[in-house]
């Protein structure tokens, strides 16, 4: 909340004498009638600035709005206690130890809510954090309690604190302060996030991080960044100059997109769509490109018989691996064309060929798309990342089995992608929700996508809604299944809105998305209510 808008009050030095003099009088007829000059807790002011500065400043006297505080997404338990709660008031601090892990996020909350950063002790009128180790929520759970004029914001990681923070800014926004009480709160789902597509339509370093803090107020922890396709490759390359776009980001812009998340406990996960999708690739390597039985090109798709197809991308991912330092790296593996030819064996005989000599007589091409990814997920966990794939690069019935740590990012149960979920969980595969029938918002709405609405994801939409409206059976949708979601940006038409209308047009939805990954359950809140409480807090 910024406090910078009030109006300047000009005085002249007439009117300043004149104040004074007429206080002076005041002060006089005070003293004869006996009235306190005191300006304590219970005196005729609680404006702390006229206190010494080791006296303790109070908070605002109007209480805070009672019930829990409005924020996105809402709390899962408040406890209400008797009191006035806090607001920010003259003279309140953020006390964090300067030099300990939450440090940053101390000072991060003080300029949010313009008060100042202090090592404490706390006093009254002021937000104390603290880690407590094995306090219960997991990581990203915290405790918030409002008592006697001072707010504890406790947790038994940095992020659950962080978290905790998030919530004081929105209560100030949504409400002026936090009520008296306890607030705990942790989410359902370990991954929650926006994946955004800047291989199709470039954005700049600038609007990425405004998603970023925007993402952090909705306590979202997870950013997909898709910066290679047949329209685009958007990050400088040392290995491959030669594939980079005109327009992209430096690795020094990445970083700092990088450092960012990371201050705001978002992890960046990069992805290098493969063996489809490389387009951008193939025009500075077309001897890589795919061609099918009668030497039609097969657009955006690599020859995966062709062992340098595996060593380009190879050498792509080693060298974004250390780019970015988060524990995830997506290998893509959808919309391979082979393999959307109504006859692959027949169509691409060189692939089938080659399947069979690697893995016997009954291989079929579907087997070295496989092969291929298994080959792409073994280099990624050898750099100590867990992989990521895209559902329909997953195949039944095949010789060749994809490798089961690899997390299944479900989006469609169309062509490719014809299988249901409960096939992957059946498995055990863990699944990641990005169903494109309520989370995909496409530039352009081609190939009959409609824009999302945050109304319907906030009245419809779960975690457990993978495929379609129908929700999986109850015993496969818990978070140790399916593991959470994201919101998708895809940029098909990139010239159908502006990053400007995107932002906008991702406001509601990403906030609605938000709620129902940190708290599953059917919101308890009317649509009109939570829109309008989105426009409160979402900066």
């Amino acid at each position: 909340m910024r406090l910078s808008n009030r109006l300047p009050v000009r005085i002249t030095r007439t009117a300043a004498i004149r104040g004074t003099v007429s206080a002076l009088a005041l002060l006089a007829a005070m003293s004869v009638m006996g009235c306190p000059r005191s300006t304590g807790r219970h005196g005729a002011t609680d404006d702390a600035r006229s206190l010494p500065a080791s006296a303790a400043p109070s908070s605002s006297t109007a209480p805070a709005p009672p019930g829990p505080p409005g924020v996105v997404p809402a709390v899962r338990s408040f406890t209400a206690q008797g009191g006035p709660g806090w607001r920010p008031g003259a003279g309140a601090r953020v006390v964090a130890d300067p030099g300990g892990p939450l440090a940053d996020a101390g000072r991060r909350l003080a300029d949010d809510l313009e008060l100042k950063a202090d090592a404490g002790p706390a006093r009254r009128g002021d937000i104390e954090l603290a880690l407590r180790p094995g306090q219960s929520g997991g990581p990203e759970g915290y405790e918030l309690t409002t008592h006697d004029g001072k707010v504890l914001i406790t947790g038994a990681d940095e992020a659950g604190v962080f978290y905790g923070t998030r919530t004081v800014v929105q209560a100030v926004r949504s409400g002026g302060g936090l009520p008296e009480g306890t607030v705990r709160d942790s989410p359902d789902r370990p991954q929650r996030g926006l994946n955004l597509d800047i291989a199709r339509k470039f954005f700049t370093a600038a609007w990425i991080k405004d998603r970023l803090r925007q993402m952090a107020d909705l306590k979202l922890n997870q950013l997909g960044l898709h910066f290679s396709d047949d329209q685009g490759f958007r990050i400088a390359s040392d290995s491959h100059p030669e594939i980079v776009s005109p327009e992209h980001l430096t690795k020094a812009e990445v970083r700092g997109i990088v450092d960012l998340a990371s201050s705001l406990h978002i992890t960046v996960v990069p992805e290098i769509d493969s063996p489809g999708h490389l387009g951008a690739v193939l025009a500075a390597h077309p001897d890589l490109q795919l061609r099918d039985a009668g030497g039609t090109v097969a657009r955006g798709a690599v020859d995966i018989a062709d062992p340098d197809s595996a060593a380009v991308v190879d050498d792509l991912i080693r060298e974004y691996a250390d780019l970015f330092p988060g524990p995830w790296f997506h290998l893509g593996a959808d919309e391979y064309r082979a393999l959307m030819s109504r006859d692959p064996q027949a169509s691409y005989p060189r692939l089938a060929e080659a399947a069979r000599q690697k893995y016997g007589p009954g291989a079929k091409v579907q087997d070295l798309a496989t092969g291929w990814l298994n080959g792409r997920a073994a280099l990624v966990r050898s750099l100590g990342k867990t992989p990521k794939a895209w559902n329909d690069g997953f195949f039944r019935d095949g010789v060749v089995t994809p490798d089961k740590d690899i997390e299944v990012e479900y989006w469609t149960g169309k062509e490719l992608g014809a299988r249901p979920p409960a096939e992957y969980l059946d498995e055990g595969r863990p699944l990641v929700n990005l169903n494109d029938e309520y989370l995909y918002y496409v530039l352009g709405e081609p190939n009959q996508f409609r824009y999302p609405t945050g109304e319907r994801i906030h009245g419809q939409w779960s975690p457990a809604v993978v495929r379609g409206t129908t929700p999986v059976a109850a015993g496969q949708s818990g978070p140790d299944r399916i593991l959470g979601g994201r919101f998708a940006i895809w940029c098909d038409k990139p010239d159908a809105q502006t990053p400007d209308q995107v932002a906008n047009g991702i406001r509601l939805p990403l906030a609605a998305t938000a709620q129902r990954l940190w708290n599953p359950a059917k919101p308890q809140q009317p649509w009109q209510d939570f829109a309008a409480l989105v426009g409160r807090v979402l900066r």
